[in-house]
């Protein structure tokens, strides 16, 4: 074997012992992470009286799938189930409120 090959043995020891979705996720949002920001996602609905900001994240070379990052108004930050369909209408009605006060923005212009 190649002389560096024994130095290897600790590194390859320890990726395999860590679960695949800790290689390339983390339990909280870093928003300069080039990875998934979410670990997991939210499975009970939360009213959306609770939530301050909904962050959307799409999917890319970050990250295999979409995202969905609501801040709550005591600032805690929580992923959501971007496929749960109470989680789709909120992004459906987040996308509908901005292309509707942009096409106001272009009104007055």
């Amino acid at each position: 074997p190649a002389p560096w090959a024994d130095s290897l043995a600790p590194l390859a020891l320890v990726a395999a012992a860590l679960p695949s979705g800790q290689i390339c996720s983390v339990g909280a949002p870093m928003a300069d992470e080039l990875r998934c920001q979410c670990q997991q996602t939210a499975t009970r609905v939360i009213p959306p009286k609770h939530i301050a900001h909904v962050e959307l994240i799409p999917e890319g070379l970050h990250c295999l799938v979409p995202e969905v990052i609501a801040t709550m108004k005591n600032g805690k930050k929580v992923c959501l189930e971007p496929t749960a369909p109470w989680v789709k209408l909120i992004v459906k009605k987040i996308l509908s409120r901005e292309r509707q006060t942009k096409s106001e923005a272009g009104v007055g212009v």
